[in-house]
């Protein structure tokens, strides 16, 4: 049997648009693809041939997570491997994103940053 992999994570923004476009620039990616999603929202795609995160805004808008993280169920953060993780703060934090937590550990180097949606990422590089 062929060992599983994960192809997909899909959350909730207030505009899947705008938040696509910051994840493109900084990671590179592209738009794999977007269109209607469940009860009249918007989903786009963005990633890699091989994985992708999905942001989907629903038609009503979105509410606000008053839970915060340490409820089951909750997301902590998405971890991104990148080759230059100094190239990447510098995009991360062009977009106004202030970075944080920056470790030097074996087997590589990361950092993590907010974006306006309060989502967290980690960004490592284990070249």
């Amino acid at each position: 049997m062929t060992q599983a992999v994960l192809e997909h994570v899909n959350f909730t923004v207030p505009d899947a648009a705008a938040t696509a476009a910051w994840l493109c620039e900084v990671f590179g990616w592209k738009i794999r693809w977007q269109g209607a999603a469940r009860n009249g929202g918007r989903s786009i795609h963005v990633g890699t041939e091989d994985d992708y995160l999905v942001v989907f805004t629903p038609k009503e808008g979105v509410g606000q997570n008053t839970q915060g993280k340490d409820v089951t169920g909750a997301m902590n953060h998405i971890g991104v491997v990148v080759d230059d993780l100094d190239a990447v703060e510098v995009k991360v934090k062009a977009h106004g994103f202030p970075t944080f937590n920056h470790a030097d550990y074996e087997p590589g180097r990361r950092f993590y940053f907010e974006d306006e949606n309060g989502i967290e990422f980690e960004v490592v590089s284990y070249g």
